[in-house]
């Protein structure tokens, strides 16, 4: 296939002659790039038919536009750090600009880098809590589960709300799918470890290592917590 930066240059003119600003981002730009890989493209545009996402193929690569006004721009970054997982603002931030005609770029990616450095929200102490019940709850079903087909599900489980439970004490922002592993990687190298190499060992029935370590995590941020545990 085609150089990603040149295909989606080629793209940006094509479909979008009067883009006011636009970013390639993702795996193709650093060294995780697989034959997979597809180019996330955010693309401002003055107005209408912007905002929309879209997927494409142009030149046999993989395409997921980001179609954005500057104000959707705002709105979407403000609605996913409420939610601490922005992948707009992390696209920005790391993405290589490739279209800039008035500043506007340039001024998102440098606000994209600040508030993604800055972190997501804290945790509340209610949200905390609760975190800690879920993860309580779900360790307990684990370790009495007899049936191999549920215990996948429930350590698949575990290990997201482990993973994200340690990112918000922490502080990081959560991601999704690959991404959450690989921010959990960063942030804590340790814990990842222990979680994917016990995983499996729980899948197949052997749950000690796993509940240990999930239980480290769940000390990290309090403690074990069920009995008496209220919702108000």
């Amino acid at each position: 296939m085609d150089d990603p930066v040149l295909t989606a240059r080629d793209l940006l003119r094509d479909r979008f002659p009067a883009a006011r600003a636009a970013f390639l981002a993702g795996s193709v730009l650093t060294d995780r790039r697989s034959p997979t890989s597809d180019l996330d493209v955010v693309v401002l545009l003055d107005g209408p038919p912007a905002p929309y996402r879209e997927n494409l193929v142009h030149r046999d690569w993989p395409v997921e536009l980001f179609v954005q006004t500057e104000a959707a721009w705002h709105s979407f970054v403000d609605q996913e750090t409420a939610k601490r997982r922005s992948p707009l603002l992390a696209m920005c931030a790391a993405g290589m600009l490739l279209v800039d005609s008035d500043g506007l770029g340039a001024a998102l990616q440098d606000e994209a880098r600040r508030r993604w450095a800055a972190g997501p929200p804290p945790l509340s102490d209610h949200e905390r809590d609760y975190q800690r019940y879920i993860l309580t709850d779900l360790l307990d079903d684990l370790r009495g589960c007899p049936d191999p087909a549920e215990r996948v599900y429930l350590v698949a489980h575990i290990l997201q709300r482990t993973s994200e439970l340690v990112l918000l004490v922490g502080g990081h922002w959560l991601g999704a799918g690959k991404w959450l592993s690989r921010r959990l990687a960063a942030a804590d190298p340790t814990v990842h470890r222990a979680l994917t190499a016990s995983a499996p060992q729980a899948i197949a029935g052997d749950t000690k290592a796993f509940a240990t370590a999930v239980t480290e995590v769940l000390e990290l941020a309090g403690g074990p917590l069920w009995d008496g545990y209220a919702i108000r």
